[in-house]
């Protein structure tokens, strides 16, 4: 325990990755995907229970937090199965008592189904939804890999998160063409009874002929010590004006109408820093280096 003048340590906050990249659907924005050339010649995508039980393992023995936060990501975590992350609890187990173990789960949610919610609710799973708006916004980006969009089968699954009594955010991505229907995006989170939304502008550079080459067309960063640097956007990318203008407006009408019951963590976040009380995320910190990512093979990346 901490004396009263005593600092906590800060945590590090670890995004795991157990299905790698692999996703069901195939967004327009998505890095992610392309990550698998980083694993030339790898078939298995899928975390081993060898490397599932070392992770948790070392994960808790590594955080100096009384609360221990393990957040599964993909690519699309549910491909794993329900079974999986039974296993997850059960690896869990031996460290509840000594400290707070939490899951939290991001998904497309189109595999959720009444086994899946159920689990969700009996461990106490926070779940991520990755939900851009009403189906016209959503629909721009987010399409599976024929075509199509995913929103009808995205309200399903919330639904279903809804009927199980499951709490959930609604992450949404701000591109180009989205960016100028703010309040009709805002209002139909709060419609579909959402409280809690989370906002990320997509923010993605054209690839250069070295990029293409490597087959890294947006997940390689921009090398920014060349003649030329590859610093040209994509067509999707919101302009910077857009999203500022989006979030105001958004602002606006959130703290006039729905301060306490909806919640808004874009906003949160910044009156957090502003009041001096630190941030959880990075984009409201002084210095980045507290997140990383683990791979299904167990190998750990800065960042996502």
């Amino acid at each position: 325990m901490n004396g009263p003048n005593e600092k906590a340590k800060p945590g590090i906050h670890v995004l795991a990755k157990p299905i790698g990249s692999i996703c069901d659907i195939a967004c327009d924005y998505c890095f992610y995907l392309e990550k698998r050339e980083l694993f030339p010649g790898e078939r298995q995508f899928r975390m081993s229970d060898e490397v599932l039980a070392k992770y948790v393992e070392q994960y808790v023995e590594a955080q100096p937090t009384p609360v221990v936060e393990f957040v599964w990501h993909g690519g699309e975590p549910t491909l794993l199965g329900v079974d999986f992350y039974r296993r997850v609890v059960e690896a869990q187990k031996p460290f509840r008592g000594r400290k707070e173990i939490r899951n939290t789960l991001q998904t497309n949610a189109l595999s959720l189904d009444d086994e899946w919610c159920a689990f969700f609710k009996e461990h106490d799973f926070f779940i991520g939804v990755s939900l851009d708006g009403p189906k016209d916004v959503h629909d721009r980006y987010r399409k599976d890999r024929h075509g199509k969009g995913t929103f009808d089968r995205v309200m399903a699954g919330v639904k279903l998160l809804q009927k199980h009594g499951v709490e959930f955010n609604a992450l949404a991505c701000v591109g180009r063409d989205t960016a100028y229907k703010p309040l009709d995006v805002y209002r139909f989170f709060r419609e579909a009874g959402i409280r809690y939304i989370q906002f990320t502008p997509i923010i993605e550079r054209e690839p250069d002929a070295e990029t293409k080459a490597i087959k890294l067309w947006l997940a390689r960063p921009a090398v920014l010590d060349r003649p030329e640097p590859n610093t040209k956007v994509t067509p999707w990318t919101v302009e910077p004006e857009a999203y500022g203008d989006f979030l105001i407006a958004i602002y606006e009408e959130w703290v006039r109408k729905d301060v306490g019951t909806t919640f808004v963590m874009n906003f949160e976040w910044a009156l957090n820093a502003w009041i001096g009380a630190g941030s959880p995320i990075c984009i409201f910190s002084k210095t980045c280096g507290r997140a990383v990512a683990i791979e299904h093979d167990g190998s750990v990346y800065a960042c996502d």
